[in-house]
């Protein structure tokens, strides 16, 4: 190796692997694939969070605000978890408080009311389904 190539045969090799030749007679043919199908499948699906910041003038006003906030994004992006929003100081996110009640309901779904709201339960969307105890 005077030249610092290296030898020929190697460069052959190279060749026949990336695929040129494949229409030649005993090189494969050209219906084998190039690259091996991977492994394994996709990864599922993970649950993240959004945390978004403003300022409010006391906890009652943040809470009213988080809750149109959630539920203006809930109508823009329909796979948002509304009954996962929750509401916490900036600087104590370990304090964090529920938005919205999630009880469960009896066909499975969940209270899209807010927290702590006075009689039935109503599930999400116009018309929707109200159980448990409330005002009659």
């Amino acid at each position: 190796m005077r030249d610092n190539r290296p030898p020929y045969w190697r460069q052959r090799r190279v060749v026949e692997a990336l695929g040129a030749g494949r229409d030649r007679p005993g090189a494969g043919g050209p219906d084998l694939p190039l690259l091996a199908p991977p492994r394994r499948g996709p990864a599922p699906s993970r649950h993240f969070t959004v945390h978004l910041g403003f300022y409010a003038d006391d906890a009652d006003r943040a809470r009213e605000l988080a809750v149109a906030y959630a539920e203006a994004l809930s109508l823009l992006r329909p796979e948002l978890a509304l009954g996962a929003a929750a509401l916490s100081p900036a600087d104590a996110w370990q304090r964090a408080e529920r938005l919205f009640c999630g009880a469960v309901g009896p066909d499975g779904e969940r209270c899209a009311d807010v927290a702590g709201h006075p009689g039935f339960h109503h599930a999400p969307g116009p018309g929707g389904l109200g159980w448990g105890d409330g005002d009659l």
